[in-house]
């Protein structure tokens, strides 16, 4: 049964707080599917950032298509019945973000702040990649019969 919140956001934002990584699901130009992850930092207008290789298929595919869904799903070792794993699906559009602009340093400073030190190295690798993550819809799973979307 799905349900409409009165606020869709507030649970998203809860829950995606309780993760460093994201499950990504990319297509390429031939419709083929790929899943991967990535870290990823938030904002306050709650848009999702990654910072990724060019080395990776899924970075081909976000500057190909710029289309992403995005998987944040409970830990199995917390969860009461794995058929019923509590789960947020958001389908979202990417944008890569001009590594020259003020934006990417700033956000390549928030990677470091929540990465550490790898963050500094990579960061002045040319191959990596910041898209900035907006989400269209979401789906949110709290169990069986409770799914919210918008």
């Amino acid at each position: 049964m799905v349900n409409q919140l009165e606020n869709p956001l507030n649970p998203y934002v809860e829950f995606c707080k309780e993760f460093q990584t994201v499950v990504l699901a990319t297509v390429s130009q031939d419709a083929n599917p790929y899943g991967s992850y990535a870290p990823f930092i938030m904002d306050e207008s709650n848009n999702i950032y990654i910072f990724v290789s060019d080395l990776a298929a899924h970075t081909k595919h976000l500057k190909d298509t710029g289309k992403v869904s995005l998987l944040f799903i409970e830990d199995e070792s917390k969860t009461l019945q794995m058929f019923a794993r509590k789960r947020l699906i958001v389908d979202c559009t990417a944008s890569l973000i001009d590594r020259s602009s003020d934006e990417w340093e700033k956000l390549a400073d928030g990677f470091e702040e929540s990465f550490g030190e790898v963050v500094a190295t990579i960061r002045n690798l040319g191959d990596f990649n910041l898209f900035k993550i907006v989400p269209q819809g979401i789906l949110f799973v709290k169990g069986f019969g409770q799914a919210f979307n918008k």
